[in-house]
This record gives structure tokens, sequence and C-alpha cells, in this order.
């Protein structure tokens, strides 16, 4: 029995990228919270960072303390704070509990994304290695997509959206119990810890510079485009915001399938030619949704940059390994803090929003990152023929 409960071990891991996933209930919760607190444009964008913020100030910290105390035990530590940052709502439903629960959900999924993805390498080798990890980013991208329905079903069953925290509570503690019981082989001691010096020193890295900002702005681009789908139609549509969630929705899976069709293409096309005809395309996306005004073109638009932008993250952060194979360690600490820029960017949207008087201005910002993005993936493509020239 122990045996084949050991065959298996990398199940209750991959069962934990959907709380990894939680994170993407920002977009949806936005809108509700704005409705629910009256609060201006500006103010909602902010909420966004409560979430991504803890990316910049923990991951590399995370990553030093995880050293010392091991992958499962920090993994264990993120689910106990997710845990109950969850919890808050159920108790005290004010726009400041609110925003402290996302506050712990933030820091949670820091821990959790700088852990769980080594973990897995403790119970997967080898060539499955690659198909386990695809499959932990296919669960959490279910888990993005699953919340805008979870927010319905908890209106629908109690009366209040909020209470999708409750299942999200419910849900990190069957991760916590399935962990704790999970026999999980410690891995080797590291013979040097990352260091705040180490991973920030390579800022003087041109190279490494230009992909951190690229995943900066990625990540804007994806809870941007997130946050704004919901906006969009109860804009343009005159949806509620229960049925405005569609928009995350239709972003989530669109990204889904992206990163599936992905995981072959990419297999067989250069990562930079592939990166520039997504990102062109994704352009295209956004231009479309500047004008567009039925239900079915917004969602189309909102479709288009989830499926084109679904495999830009994973090109750039391989990108920026390869290009400093002997700082892996300290270049994957380092990257990790871009995902921040879903902090920024949302703020940034708030106040486009209320400058231009609409959306568009939201869709202006998001505009701005995908340029920088087809700038990177033009400078990427020439230091790339340099060094083979070289």
């Amino acid at each position: 029995m122990r045996p084949l409960i050991r065959k298996f071990n990398f199940v209750p891991v991959l069962a934990t990228f959907f709380v990894m996933g939680f994170c993407d209930v920002v977009g949806i919760a936005t809108s509700y919270l704005k409705q629910d607190f009256a609060l201006s444009e500006s103010l909602a964008g902010f909420i966004p960072s409560m979430v991504f913020i803890w990316f910049l100030f923990l991951s590399v910290p995370a990553a030093i303390l995880m050293n010392r105390i091991g992958r499962k035990a920090m993994v264990q530590v993120s689910n106990a704070v997710t845990f109950v940052g969850m919890l808050i709502p159920f108790f005290s439903y004010t726009f400041v509990s609110a925003m402290v629960a996302f506050i712990l959900l933030g820091i949670g999924n820091t821990l959790l994304q700088v852990s769980l993805n080594p973990l897995l390498t403790n119970v997967v080798k080898g060539e499955r290695l690659t198909s386990c990890l695809t499959g932990g980013q296919v669960v959490k991208a279910v888990s993005s997509f699953c919340a805008p329905f979870l927010a319905l079903a908890a209106t629908a069953a109690f009366g209040n959206w909020k209470y999708l925290f409750t299942i999200y509570a419910a849900i990190t503690l069957l991760s916590f119990l399935l962990l704790e019981v999970t026999e999980i082989p410690k891995e080797a001691e590291s013979g040097k810890a990352t260091s705040l010096k180490e991973a920030f020193g390579l800022l003087g890295d041109k190279t490494v510079l230009l992909f951190f900002l690229g995943i900066f702005f990625i990540v804007g681009v994806d809870v941007g485009t997130n946050t704004v789908s919901a906006k969009l139609l109860i804009e343009r549509c005159g949806m509620d915001v229960d049925k405005a969630s569609l928009g995350a929705s239709v972003y989530f899976i669109c990204r889904t399938i992206g990163a599936f069709l992905g995981t072959f293409l990419l297999a067989r096309m250069d990562d930079i030619k592939y990166l520039k005809i997504n990102l062109f395309l994704a352009v295209a996306s956004m231009a479309f949704l500047f004008f567009v005004r039925p239900a079915w073109a917004i969602l189309a638009g909102i479709g288009g940059i989830g499926f084109f932008c679904s495999s830009v993250f994973s090109v750039l952060f391989s990108q920026a390994l390869k290009a400093r194979p002997e700082k892996a360690n300290e270049i994957s600490g380092f990257m990790i803090t871009g995902v921040c820029g879903g902090a920024v960017i949302p703020p940034l949207m708030g106040l486009a929003t209320e400058w231009v008087g609409n959306q568009r201005g939201s869709l202006l910002v998001i505009t701005l990152c995908l340029a920088y993005l087809v700038w990177c993936a033009f400078a990427a493509g020439r230091r790339q023929r340099e060094a083979s020239i070289v």
C-alpha cells in the first residue's frame, strides 16, 4: 500500500496548484467590491495591488527562508496564511476586512508560487517533470476559470458572493490536510542560498532587466485584462456584475487553451518568433476592444488577449534563464518579483479611466504594456542573432 501511495504522491502537490489560482479572483472581486462599497474607479484600481504587491517584497526573502525550512513546510505555511485570509470575510465583511483578506491572500500566494514548483521536483523526475509542471499550470488556470462561477454559486446558495471566500477556505484546508498526510521526499540541502544582493544585483545585466520588465508588464496585462473584462460588459452592455463575470471566465478558458497549444507549438517553433506572432495578434485584439460594443465582440477581444498572451510569461522566463544559466537560482528568485506588475498596472488603469471618462483609459494602459512587450520581443530577437554570430 505504501509504495502505491508514494507512486501517486505527486497528486496532492498538483492539487495545490488550484489554491495558487485563487489570486485571480481579484479581477471579478474588484467589480463586486466597487458595487458593494460604492468605490471610485481609482480606489477600486488599488484592490489588485493588495494581492500582487507582495511578490515585489517577499519573493526573494521567501526563497531564502525556504532553503532553511524546506519546500513542503513553505507550501504549508502558504496554505495556513491563505486559509486565515479566506475566513475573514465570513466573520466581517467591510471594505477594510476585505482588504486584509486580499493582503493575506497575496502573501500566501507569493509563498506558494515560490515553493510549489520546486516541491513538484521532489516527487516527479525525468521526462514526467515537464508534463506535470504543465499540468500544474492547467490546474491553476482551471481554478481561475472557476472563480466567477463559484461566486455565482455562492450568491445563489447563500445570498452573497462573499461566501466564495468560505469555499476557498475549505479547499485550502483540504489541500493542507492532503499534503500533511502525504509522504514527500526531502530535497537535498543547497550549497548556497540566494541572497537579496545577488538577486537584485542582476538588474545590472541589460538582458535580464529586459526580460524582468517583460514579466512585469505581461502580468500587468494579465491582471488588467482580467479586471477590465467585467467592467467593459457593465459599461457598454448594461450587464449586472453577476452576468459580467462571464468576461473573466472567457479570458481564463482562452488562456488555458492557448497554453495547451503553446506547449506543442513551442516544441516546433523558435521561441522568439512565436512570441512576436502572438504579441502582434494580442495588440490586434486590444485594438478591436477599443471600438466594439456588442457583448459577443467584447468577449471575442478579451478571449483573444487571453489566448495570444498565454505563453508569453513562460517564454520570457525561459529566455532569462538561458541568458545567465550559471545564475539560474538567482534569476528565478528575481524574476518572480516581476509578478508585482499585477499590483502596479491596475491602479494606473483606474486613474486613466477617471481621466478619460470611460474604460478606454484602462485599455490604453494595457496597450502601452503590450507595446513594451512587442519591443521586448524584437530586442530579444536582436540579442539572439548577435549571440549566434559570436
